[in-house]
This record gives structure tokens, C-alpha cells and sequence, in this order.
């Protein structure tokens, strides 16, 4: 009797950097790794939430940054548990992925090789893909360049080396950049004085580098002290030494965006808060989506199944869409049915405005009619053609909709002359209410701003949360939305000049620019909504 032994595949090791801080400064061959990984092994910067951006929800995560009791693990240490999680990893089903997600650029003080020996000695397949380093992405982002007229030079030092040389970097044509912790930075910075470095030689200090959280601060060499008791660092932190430092005066861009380091809640869906969010981004604001409406299939199918069959037999001359929920729940249908975009051949497509065309454009449908001025269902109607007997074929319109729509547009088309088969297409219910302490937030204003998108979405945030607290900043997407606001007892800042998410976020912008502009101008710190104290907010609104 012969038995077989099952061969396990060992899998393959690609040690990846994960960049400065900021995840947009991922390399594009380390997202798509990440995409891919069965097995990732984290730092002590990039952790859990920064994988979650781009690994698979099934993916494992095992903890390199920090022991069992929390301490920091040894270089061998790591290296060991590197061997010995891709060994755990081996599978008779094939190569599998392991990804040790490495701080930065894996290549700079990270311990690179000593694990990547590990590796290879232990027959295990590798590749390192570099990432982009906090040495140059830092000082880039607090607008220093690391080389100018006057400093040709640069030296890198890890802080807490006690075996470095600190000598070499003691010329003033030379830059010096320390990177360390907000413990080690201080002593690293002590050592290069002691070694001969002038002490007035400029010194930007810098914590969470390329984030939205970035804050630099000015001294010299021999005030480095001085300066962190009134504003201590957090971690990661580094040091840029030298005359460049003086460049971040002109240069400074990223620090100052207009809504840099305010945190933004976003009453939406994550699936409809993806262009709100990514404006928010480019202008330095962090976000929390807090979903307050659930979008769920109608109680009764039958309307809207017998609707989707008419469109495809020519039943309808038109087919209007008011939301991106409609034309996801259409495109639901389609699939449901065995039917792709060719059954929209000879119908006319309308769409309330750009986010929903946008969507129809994701399905590869270019919409016939989009309104030009006010994106909305009377915009739509102030552009719709009346029924014509002699060129309109059919004078039947398809509109699928929430169970909640208005009766506006189904009214203006009749009046036009069309007949109307108002659907609905999904119902809209109210949202769980959010964890306690975004509830929590949300009453004591540790957010800066909330973006009110319609009113629906400012009727379910106070239901489910609360009122934002006085000194939240108020931005609502057109007036019917900020009349809803004020209801509810809110205070109204900011307008959108067109009802769509990126003029929203657009205008808040020029609301943060003013905050900003006024403190300036008053020989007062820019402070952002959540740091002023709500008694300042009441009296000015007492003045108005």
C-alpha cells in the first residue's frame, strides 16, 4: 500500500513600502500588490486602516511594529517572524502572496536586509518594490527642497544611532535631515550641535508627514528645546536642518490649503460620497461618511419588473433618471434580467443632473438631456420637449424613482402632454444611528464643517445623531437644503453657487480661505471651527 504526501508551494515575499504617511504616495506596483496579497505584514506606521484601502476584505494581517506586550520588535525578530509567517502561508494549492508592508522606503532605515537575508536563506522567493521616502516627501510637503543655491549637499541621520558620525555634516552648504520620533528627534538634533553645526542654522521640525495632520515649526539648532515645550512633537517625526529651510516662507503649499487638517462629516453613502470626499482631499480636509439613509429594493417588484420588460418591447419614448440610486437599481434589474445597455437603443435618456450622469456614463450610456442650469427636477422640466403627435412615435416616459419622490415632475410632464409611469425603484429608510462617539463628536464639535447634500440627509442626521454643535461649519448644496437646515435650528455658513458635491466643497473652500485671511489680517493664528471656543461663534451670531 502506497500513500502520497501533499507538497505544499512556498509563497512568494515582496517587501513594499508604503510610503511617507499619505496612502495617494503608494507606488502603483505596491497598490496592486497589496490588491493581491493573502498575507500582509504591518508596521508601526502603516497599519490595519492603511492596508484596508487596498487589500482584499479576506486578507491576513499579522504585526511586525509591535510585540506581544506591546513592545517594539528587534530587527532579527522581525526578520524571524517574516520566515516564519511565509512558511505558515505555504499552500498545496498554489503560490500564495505574502506582502511585508514596510514603513516608508524599505531601503532606509527599516531593516531591509536583514529580513530580506532572512528570506532568502530560508529558500524563499522575493522582490522589493521601493516606495517613495519621508526623507525627501516631507520636507517636499512642508516646501522645503532638500537642494538649492547654497546647499549641495545632504546627510540622513536616524536619530537614536549613537554610532554615527555627525562630524561630516557640520558645513553650512550642506542639508541635513534627522528622522526619529518625537522622543529621539530632540537628542539626534543635540548631538549634530555638539558636533560642530552653527547654532543658528535654520531647523524645520515636522510630525505626520504628507498627512492631513502635518504640522512643521520653524527654530534654530540651538532653540530646538525651547521650541517643543510650547508645541511638542507627535510621531513620526523629522528634521530638516540648513539654509533651504528658509524656502518654506515662499513655498509652503500643503499646510497651506484652505481646509488643511479640518476634519469634514459627510451625511451620504459611501457609495455616493466618493466625489465629495476626494474634493475634500485635495483641499487638505479629512472626512467621516456617516450614512443616514439605507437604499433598499421596493416591498413590490412586480412595477418595476413589468416596467424593465416595456422598456425593451417600446414602450417608452423616454426614460428619465432623477438619481444615481435609480440608475443603479435600472442597471440591477438589467443584470437580474440577462440585459445589457443595447436595450436603451431608440430610447431618450435624461438625467437630473452630473453625478447621475456620470453614472449612466459609468454603464456606457451618454444621456440625451441634462440639464444646463439648475440640476434639479424643475431644471429638468425647463428642458424637457412637450409632446408632439407628429414627431414623438410614443408618449410614454419611464421614471424610476425613490418611494419618497415628489409629485413635480411627474405633474410638469403631464401637463406637456406625456404620460407617465412613475416607478419606484428603490425605498429610501433612515440609517442606523452612528457609533456613540461620532454621535459624540458631532454634538461637541470636534468636527470642523458638515456637507449637507438635500434635505433629506439634514432631516436623518439630526434624527439618528443630533444637532451639529454652534461652532460646526454648516455648508448645504442649494437653498431648499439650507431652508431644511434652518428648521432644524441650524445656522447656515456656507452656499453652494450650483447644486452639485464638488461646488459644494468648492465653496467651503472659500469659506476656509476667509477664516484664514481674517485671522491674518488680525495678527491672529489660523485656527480651525473645532479649535475656537463656541462662545466666540455665539456672540457673533448675536451680531449679525
Amino acid at each position: 500500500m502506497s500513500t502520497s504526501k501533499t507538497t505544499k508551494t512556498l509563497p512568494r515575499v515582496a517587501f513594499v513600502g508604503s510610503g511617507p504617511g499619505d496612502p495617494a504616495l503608494m507606488t502603483v506596483r505596491a497598490s496592486k500588490l497589496l490588491g493581491a496579497a493573502d498575507v500582509v505584514i504591518i508596521d508601526r506606521i502603516a497599519r490595519e486602516e492603511f492596508v484596508a484601502s487596498f487589500a482584499r476584505e479576506d486578507v491576513e494581517i499579522v504585526d511586525a511594529g509591535h510585540g506581544e506586550a506591546g513592545q517594539t520588535l528587534t530587527s532579527a525578530s522581525r526578520a524571524k517572524l517574516v520566515v516564519r509567517t511565509a512558511k505558515a502561508a505555504a499552500s498545496a494549492e498554489g503560490e500564495r502572496l505574502v506582502v511585508r508592508l514596510m514603513d516608508g522606503d524599505p531601503a532606509t532605515f527599516n531593516g531591509l536586509a536583514e529580513e530580506a537575508v532572512a528570506v532568502q536563506k530560508a529558500g524563499i522567493g522575493f522582490e522589493i518594490v521601493p516606495g517613495v521616502s519621508a526623507v525627501s516627501a516631507v520636507p517636499a510637503y512642508a516646501g522645503i527642497p532638500l537642494v538649492a543655491n547654497g546647499s549641495r549637499a545632504v546627510h540622513v541621520f536616524s536619530a537614536n544611532d549613537d554610532k554615527a558620525d555627525w562630524s561630516g555634516a557640520v558645513a553650512t552648504d550642506s542639508t541635513v535631515v534627522v528622522l526619529g520620533t518625537a522622543e529621539t528627534l530632540p537628542a539626534g538634533l543635540a548631538k549634530l550641535l555638539a558636533a560642530g553645526r552653527d547654532a543658528q542654522t535654520p531647523v524645520a521640525l515636522s510630525s505626520d508627514g504628507t498627512t492631513i495632520h502635518q504640522a512643521t515649526q520653524v527654530t534654530t539648532l540651538d532653540g530646538v528645546a525651547a521650541a517643543l515645550k510650547g508645541h511638542p512633537l507627535t510621531s513620526p517625526a523629522l528634521a530638516i536642518v540648513g539654509t533651504v529651510v528658509a524656502l518654506r516662507e515662499q513655498l509652503s503649499w500643503w499646510e497651506t490649503k484652505p481646509l488643511f487638517g479640518w476634519n469634514v462629516l459627510v451625511p451620504r453613502t459611501k457609495e455616493q460620497s466618493g466625489t465629495m470626499t476626494d474634493r475634500l482631499a485635495s483641499y487638505g480636509a479629512s472626512n467621516d461618511v456617516v450614512p443616514t439613509i439605507s437604499v433598499e429594493p421596493p416591498r413590490t417588484p412586480q412595477q418595476m419588473e413589468r416596467a424593465i420588460k416595456g422598456l425593451v418591447t417600446g414602450r417608452y419614448e423616454w426614460i428619465g433618471f432623477t438619481s444615481a440610486n435609480a440608475v443603479r437599481a435600472v442597471r440591477e434589474k438589467f443584470v437580474e434580467f440577462g440585459l445589457d445597455a443595447r436595450a436603451f437603443a431608440g430610447l431618450k435618456i435624461a438625467s437630473v443632473g452630473g453625478v447621475t450622469a456620470a453614472a449612466l456614463r459609468e454603464w456606457g450610456i451618454e444621456p440625451d438631456l441634462v440639464p444646463t442650469g439648475e440640476q434639479s427636477a424643475k431644471g429638468m422640466l425647463e428642458e424637457w420637449p412637450e409632446y408632439d403627435e407628429v414627431l414623438d412615435p410614443i408618449n410614454r416616459v419611464f421614471l424610476p424613482r425613490a418611494d419618497i419622490a415628489t409629485d413635480t415632475l411627474v405633474a410638469g410632464l403631464q401637463e406637456m402632454g406625456w404620460e407617465v409611469d412613475d416607478v419606484t425603484a428603490y425605498r429610501t429608510v433612515r440609517a442606523a444611528p452612528p457609533a456613540p462617539e461620532v454621535r459624540e463628536a458631532i454634538k461637541t464639535g470636534k468636527f470642523d464643517a458638515v456637507c449637507f447634500t438635500s434635505s433629506s440627509t439634514v432631516r436623518n442626521l439630526v434624527g439618528i445623531a443630533g444637532k451639529p454643535h454652534a461652532t460646526t461649519v454648516v455648508a448645504c448644496i442649494g437653498p431648499a437644503t439650507a431652508k431644511t437646515a434652518e428648521e432644524h435650528g441650524l445656522r447656515v455658513d456656507v452656499l453652494a453657487t450650483e447644486p452639485s458635491a464638488e461646488a459644494l466643497v468648492d465653496a467651503l473652500a472659500d469659506y476656509g480661505r476667509g477664516v484664514a485671511l481674517a485671522a491674518q489680517e488680525a495678527g491672529e493664528p489660523v485656527r480651525r471651527p473645532s479649535e475656537r471656543k463656541s462662545s466666540s461663534r455665539r456672540k457673533a451670531k448675536a451680531s449679525r
